[in-house]
């Protein structure tokens, strides 16, 4: 059938194609799409988190959201994509937090636990790149995690309780990867400082640690609430220093 152009004629045979839609209006349509995919995002882990995976229905996120059914099935084709898609966003965006607190410096002030001993954090050891040790990287990506979590709360219970279901075994490997490979190399810098004792099971430390943080964000944020994040911090490495250090 001939194609009719929008003036009812029929194009020329040999014309050229309509000419594509500008740069400026293909940017737009891109930054109209990810903008709903952020909003589906946060009211899937909204909605997962209060009622679990099961029970959560397409409906009830499109509603969260604001947009039609359809809308989610058009961008993720199914829920069970839109939930592998929201674990992979909020991991990528959970692991860049946490590395460049690993990265950018010396971690929060910690109060020294031993006056003879040096450092921010109370333990000796040669100074990292940015200026405090290992311990100190340690103590800053912990604070990072909790504060995460403090923004992003639906999104620590989604991890506790839905993410480790065998549907969901690439977003744990990516988990594994991106978020405690942050926790497994700062360890690994504390053991080559000499500020932690070699042989530690770096591995099995940063899972440990995550969880640790994980577990204390949603129960301070369930029965907590106005507890500072300074002095759940506090607690967390005064017990992590005395552990892996000893």
């Amino acid at each position: 059938m001939t194609e009719i152009s929008r003036s009812g004629a029929a194009p020329r045979r040999g014309a050229p194609p309509p000419a594509p839609a500008p740069p400026r209006a293909a940017a737009k349509a891109g930054g109209r799409r990810a903008e709903t995919r952020l909003k589906l995002f946060t009211a899937a882990v909204e909605v997962i988190a209060e009622q679990g995976y099961t029970a959560a229905t397409v409906e009830a996120i499109a509603e969260r959201a604001g947009v039609a059914k359809g809308t989610v099935f058009y961008n993720f084709g199914s829920k069970e994509a839109l939930f592998a898609a929201m674990l992979d966003h909020g991991i990528e965006h959970l692991a860049g937090v946490l590395a460049d607190a690993a990265s950018g410096g010396p971690g929060p002030a910690v109060p020294d636990r031993d006056a003879g001993r040096t450092g921010r954090d109370g333990a000796g050891g040669p100074a990292a790149p940015g200026g405090g040790t290992a311990l100190d990287a340690l103590d800053a990506v912990v604070m990072a995690q909790l504060r995460f979590f403090e923004e992003y709360g639906a999104f620590a219970r989604v991890l506790l309780a839905e993410m480790w279901r065998t549907a969901w075994q690439s977003a744990v490997a990516r988990l594994r990867d991106q978020v405690l490979g942050v926790y497994a190399g700062v360890l690994r810098r504390a053991v080559a400082e000499g500020l932690v004792r070699e042989g530690l099971d770096v591995e099995t430390a940063a899972t440990a640690v995550f969880g640790m943080v994980v577990t204390v964000s949603i129960e301070r944020r369930a029965l907590h609430p106005d507890r500072p994040l300074e002095e759940l911090h506090a607690t967390l490495a005064d017990l992590l220093h005395r552990r892996v250090t000893g």
